[in-house]
C-alpha cells in the first residue's frame, strides 16, 4: 500500500473536493483519482461515492479513515523522531486552539520558537470537540483548550492560565445598554442586555449557558457569532453587549471605545492549557510542547 494513495485518500475525505484535494497533495486530478482507484483495488472495496464529482465516503471508507489518518500522523511523526536525532527540530508545528485561548497563542508561541527557531507555527481555531478529533487523527500537533469543562480524553495537558468572565459593552452606549456600567456585573443584569454571545457549538457558550441556569436565568441573545472578533465588533456599533473570557482584557487595553468589568460571583476559575496526545512513542514535536509549556505553566 503506497502511503501517497492513503493520503489521496485523506485529502479528499478532508476536502470533501476532488480538485482541492488534488491540489494540497500538489498533483493533477487525474493522478489523484488513478491513485484512489488504486488504493480501492488494493483494499478490494470501494471508498468513494464518486459520478462526476465527490459525494461522499462509502460505509468501508468511513472505517478506513480514521486508520489512515493515524497510519500517516505516526509516519510524520517517525520522520521527525529520525530528524531530531541529527538536526534541531524544524519544519511545521500545528497548534489549534479553541477562541478562548488564542490570547494564550502568543506567550506559546513565542516561547517554543525561541527555543526551536527551526520550527514555523500553524495556528488555527478549532472547536474544543474538533481539537480532541485532530489530535486523535494526528493531524495537528498540539490544542490549547479547555482542561475542565469538557475536558478532551487521552491527552497530557499542562495549564497555563485560569479563566474568569469579563463584560464588555461600548463606552458611550446610552439607553441601548444602559447608563454607568459597575464596578462589576450581576448575572440577571447581564442578561437583561441585549447580548451578542458565541453560538451553542462554541464550548464557551455552554459554559455561559450554564452558569446562566444555575443562577434561574436563560438568555437569547440578539446575535451570535463564532469568534469573539464579531463579537467586539457587534459591540462597537453600540447595540450590543457581551461576555467574554478575562484573557482577551490584555488585548483590549487602551480602547477607547470599550468599558470592561467582571462578573460578580467568585466561582471557581476554568483552567485553560495546552494538551498532546497521550501515546507511546510521543513524537519530538509533543514532547518540545510539553516542554515549553510546563516553564509557563500556572
Amino acid at each position: 500500500m503506497q502511503l501517497r494513495h492513503l493520503r489521496y485518500f485523506v485529502m479528499l475525505a478532508r476536502h470533501g473536493h476532488f480538485a482541492r484535494a488534488a491540489a494540497e497533495c500538489g498533483v493533477s486530478q487525474p493522478t489523484l483519482s488513478a491513485g484512489l482507484a488504486a488504493l480501492e483495488q488494493e483494499v478490494g472495496k470501494r471508498l468513494v461515492e464518486r459520478d462526476r464529482r465527490f459525494i461522499g465516503l462509502t460505509a468501508q471508507g468511513q472505517a478506513m479513515l480514521p486508520w489512515a489518518e493515524q497510519i500517516l500522523g505516526a509516519m510524520g511523526s517517525m520522520a521527525q523522531a529520525v530528524a531530531a536525532t541529527a538536526a534541531p527540530l524544524a519544519g511545521p508545528f500545528r497548534l489549534a486552539a479553541i477562541p478562548a485561548a488564542l490570547p494564550l497563542v502568543g506567550r506559546f508561541g513565542d516561547a517554543l520558537l525561541r527555543r526551536h527557531p527551526g520550527l514555523q507555527l500553524a495556528v488555527h481555531q478549532a472547536t474544543s470537540r474538533a481539537i480532541e478529533q485532530d489530535l486523535q487523527a494526528l493531524s495537528c500537533d498540539a490544542g490549547l483548550t479547555y482542561l475542565d469543562h469538557e475536558p478532551p480524553a487521552h491527552v497530557v495537558a499542562v495549564p497555563l492560565a485560569e479563566e474568569r468572565y469579563l463584560f464588555v459593552t461600548r463606552r458611550d452606549a446610552g439607553e441601548e445598554i444602559g447608563e454607568g456600567t459597575p464596578a462589576s456585573m450581576d448575572w440577571a443584569q447581564a442578561a437583561a442586555q441585549p447580548l451578542c454571545l458565541l453560538h451553542q457549538g462554541m464550548q464557551y457558550r455552554r459554559i455561559l449557558d450554564a452558569q446562566f441556569a444555575a443562577r434561574g436565568l436563560s438568555v437569547t441573545p440578539r446575535a451570535v457569532a463564532d469568534s469573539y472578533v464579531a463579537l467586539l465588533s457587534l459591540v462597537q456599533s453600540g447595540r450590543f453587549a457581551t461576555i467574554i473570557p478575562d484573557g482577551y482584557a490584555a488585548l483590549l487595553t487602551g480602547l477607547d471605545w470599550a468599558t470592561l468589568c467582571p462578573m460578580a460571583g467568585a466561582e471557581t476559575a476554568r483552567r485553560l492549557g495546552l494538551v498532546v496526545l497521550d501515546r507511546q512513542p510521543m513524537g519530538p514535536l509533543a514532547l518540545a510542547a510539553l516542554d515549553v509549556a510546563r516553564t509557563l505553566s500556572v
